[in-house]
């Protein structure tokens, strides 16, 4: 019997293309592998019509990619295990214990701030820069203030990308932060601790997924992984076996429940997310992960930007490309440069038009970075300066808004972007369909170690 597989077309990253090869040919460089005669192989494929002799020779060619050597005079030394990680860092910074009267008004400011942000970026995600710029000037709302409208033209809403966007995105219908996948992970973070304790493992992070969220509710990497592990592809192979996007921003976004949950303590913030990242993501994926955990649980005790971002740092190695990029951005602010020079920057390095550059978890790193640095510690100029470069949008401004929700507590965050939800959360996770932000806080606090 000839079996056929499916053409996944309309459903991505279920089985490699041409697209995800040019995504592989980039990933390989970035990460200093010697491609060798392989790079024959990537041209020829690429003028090849996708078909069944294409699957097989594409998954033979990401299967010898990723036996590929680093060459001998790579700059970076960037592991994935844990340990060899740990031997990487920078010196250790001890930091104080919390004050436990102020743990849920923290927490509170992390969950809050987290959809907050999330629910800001979420109708500009996929759009590029000009189509955000445009929108915004259309309406007379430029730069960035408030949760978007949806109060321009057709044509003008067409031209930009957001008529296909509900209603409930948008200042005019928001009733609460609706599903999506930051937010998901955030709860998801949540109930493998509860299920798991403190002690849970990879193993335990793949047997939650598999059982209690669906394949299409995750995205590029963790759908990958997903497929791997439903193959019996145990952690951690399951986050490199055919994987373009090992190096995206996925694990990145999981992060915010385990540096919630170690407040003061970002080594044990880190060694969390890495468990989680591990079973979907390799080197600077993981890193983005451990960095902002680590950053979490710094900004219950830590009241300056930069001491909060050098904290997630401190869990990462030194001389990654994750550290490189954030350290320039903390150069370039130190130096005066403007928080619109950043953006040019930004865009001159790293193309928006290139699903590998759009979606790294190094590109939109900086972006959380300059939000938080050239916020200067106000809530709104944080979160929409997370979304005013494009890139990943709701991402970014989640995680800014995060950082700075610990940081300030959620007494201190603007009415006008925190009662627009009603405190009501909505996510896909199994047992958590509708929850109060307020109770995953009162959870959160009561999982603290």
């Amino acid at each position: 019997m000839t079996i056929t597989r499916t053409n996944w077309s309309k459903a991505p990253w279920m089985l490699p293309n041409k697209d995800d090869l040019k995504i592989e040919l980039a990933q390989c460089l970035d990460e200093g592998k010697d491609i060798g005669e392989l790079e024959d192989e990537f041209a020829a494929l690429a003028a090849m019509e996708e078909g069944e002799e294409f699957l097989r020779r594409a998954e033979t060619l990401l299967d010898a990619t990723a036996a590929l050597p680093v060459r001998a005079e790579y700059l970076h030394r960037e592991p994935s295990h844990l340990m060899d990680i740990r031997a990487e860092r920078p010196a250790a910074v001890a930091y104080p214990a919390p004050d436990k009267a102020i743990l849920l008004d923290k927490a509170l400011g992390g969950w809050q701030g987290r959809a907050a942000g999330c629910l800001l970026g979420k109708p500009a995600e996929g759009r590029r820069r000009w189509q955000i710029e445009k929108l915004l000037n259309a309406q007379d709302r430029w730069p960035l203030d408030r949760y978007f409208s949806k109060t321009a033209s057709e044509d003008v809403l067409r031209e930009c990308g957001f008529t296909h966007r509900g209603l409930e995105l948008f200042e005019e219908g928001i009733t609460c932060m609706v599903e999506d996948d930051d937010t998901n992970y955030t709860v998801t973070g949540l109930a493998i601790m509860k299920s798991g304790g403190a002690d849970f493992t990879p193993e335990d992070v793949a047997r939650f997924w598999l059982g209690n969220i669906p394949l299409f509710h995750v995205c590029t990497a963790e759908r990958v992984a997903y497929i791997n592990l439903t193959m019996g592809i145990a952690p951690p192979a399951s986050a490199s076996v055919r994987n373009v996007y090992r190096e995206w921003i996925g694990a990145q976004i999981r992060a915010d429940f385990f540096g919630y949950v170690n407040p003061g303590n970002p080594a044990r913030a880190a060694e969390f997310a890495w468990r989680d990242a591990a079973i979907s993501h390799v080197k600077n994926g993981i890193y983005g992960e451990m960095w902002v955990a680590a950053m979490l649980a710094a900004a219950y005790v830590c009241d300056d930007v930069q001491a909060v971002i050098r904290a997630g740092l401190g869990q990462i190695p030194a001389t990654c490309r994750l550290t490189a990029a954030v350290e320039r951005v903390i150069a370039d602010y130190r130096a005066g440069k403007t928080y619109w020079q950043m953006v040019d920057d930004l865009h001159a390095r790293w193309d928006e038009n290139f699903g590998h550059h759009w979606c790294h978890t190094i590109s939109n790193a900086e972006i959380v970075a300059i939000a938080l640095l050239w916020g200067e510690k106000d809530f709104e100029r944080t979160i929409c300066g997370a979304v005013i470069p494009a890139f990943d949008t709701d991402c970014n401004a989640a995680t800014a808004g995060s950082v700075l929700g610990v940081m300030l507590g959620a007494s201190a965050l603007p009415v006008k972007w925190i009662a627009p939800m009603n405190d009501t959360l909505l996510t896909g996770v199994a047992g958590y369909h509708r929850v109060s932000l307020t109770a995953m806080a009162e959870e959160t606090v009561a999982m603290m170690g």
